[in-house]
């Protein structure tokens, strides 16, 4: 029986444990962010975030200006996530808790994977606002193939997670 289960308090190796993991999905769930924001509406510029709205057309300079507001607002809750990520980790770590690199890479693919599923439910499924593809006629491979991805990115990141659990 555990600390927290015979006194019903967490002690300090588990809180540290439970502020390592927290950070390091926020690190992957910022990261996963900066993929799809730098590469899909930067690089390729495949979609933006209100390219589907009909109400922002990407092809008027008003509506570029509200994709591209709106684009850095995405941007800006990435960062927020990734740094208080950093936070996270680096304050269990300075509290003496340590884990393998392994095991915090997997972390960061498992907060990959899991943003990649949340944004395409919600936003290419559930609200519509955008697809990977807004530039097809056809999106919907994409979206599936970009939720499967996520699902990949969660299982390679719990296998990762395992093998390198806490030192």
């Amino acid at each position: 029986m555990s600390e927290t289960q015979r006194n019903g308090f967490e002690g300090p190796i588990q809180r540290q444990e439970r502020r390592f993991k927290a950070g390091g999905l926020l690190l992957g769930i910022g990261f996963g962010g900066f993929v799809d924001g730098i590469v899909l509406h930067q690089l390729l510029q495949w979609h933006h975030m209100l390219s589907s709205t009909g109400d922002h057309p990407t092809t008027t300079i008003d509506g570029l200006e509200a994709n591209t507001v709106w684009d850095g607002l995405f941007h800006v809750s990435t960062w927020i996530a990734a740094f208080v990520g950093m936070l996270l980790v680096t304050r269990a770590m300075r509290a003496g808790y340590r884990a393998a690199a392994r095991h915090q890479f997997g972390l960061l693919l498992i907060g990959w994977g899991a943003f990649n599923l949340v944004e395409g439910i919600v936003d290419h499924h559930i609200l519509t606002i955008h697809h990977v593809r807004d530039d097809i006629g056809a999106p919907l491979g994409w979206d599936l193939a970009f939720l499967a991805l996520g699902a990949l990115l969660i299982a390679g990141g719990l296998a990762l997670k395992e093998r390198g659990q806490s030192v």
